[in-house]
């Protein structure tokens, strides 16, 4: 006899890896995430329709000026305020439509309100170092660590190359953590897609 399971879908995250040949975006894991997302959809609905309009305005130029069809011009007809102040006027709106939601969500994930946890990341050649500060042991000391990446031939079945490192950063759910980011020698990019969050360590 079956029995039904309470599942609860709407709060499983998937965050899951970059596929091979992939064309939309992987499962994020962060509202910043949700928000990339977001932003990415109302830009492309404004795509969709300016890819449209400047279709359907060539190719009803192509049919309906075309010599055969159309072959007295007149010559000094080359101004028109009416239509030079649409097409000026039009895009601006437009921009100014993209620009406001995209500097709203840019703040919004530059912005860390009262971190419980500071992360300090040092990007070396080929690894990087960790560095929690807020929590010490009995004698005094933060919590450090190296992270290498694991080589190619000594991946276990169902690692992710270039992915799988030997010591991980794990850090709690639903809390707000701040990283600090540098580099030790050349210029490295920290980056967690699934949470919406690549950053450059520059030296120094």
């Amino acid at each position: 006899m079956l029995t039904k399971l309470p599942i609860k879908l709407n709060n499983i995250i998937y965050a899951d890896a970059a596929e091979p040949w992939q064309l939309g975006f992987q499962d994020g894991a962060s509202p910043s995430f949700e928000g990339i997302v977001e932003l990415h959809n109302s830009i492309m609905f404004y795509l969709v329709i300016i890819l449209v309009g400047v279709t359907y305005i060539l190719v009803s130029i192509l049919f309906n000026f075309k010599s055969s069809s159309n072959s007295i011009t007149y010559k000094y007809l080359n101004h028109g305020t009416l239509l030079e102040s649409v097409w000026t006027v039009t895009p601006a709106i437009i921009l100014i439509a993209i620009a406001f939601p995209s500097f709203k969500l840019l703040y919004l994930m530059d912005e860390v309100i009262d971190p419980a946890i500071t992360v300090k990341a040092l990007g070396h050649q080929w690894y990087w170092s960790y560095e929690m500060s807020d929590f010490v042991n009995d004698e005094g000391n933060s919590i450090e660590f190296d992270s290498y990446m694991v080589p190619s031939d000594q991946l276990e079945e169902g690692t992710l190359r270039l992915l799988e490192v030997d010591n991980r950063l794990v850090v709690p759910v639903d809390t707000h953590i701040r990283f600090i980011i540098s580099s030790t020698d050349v210029i490295h990019s920290f980056a967690v897609p699934a949470l919406a969050l690549k950053i450059d360590a520059v030296p120094g």
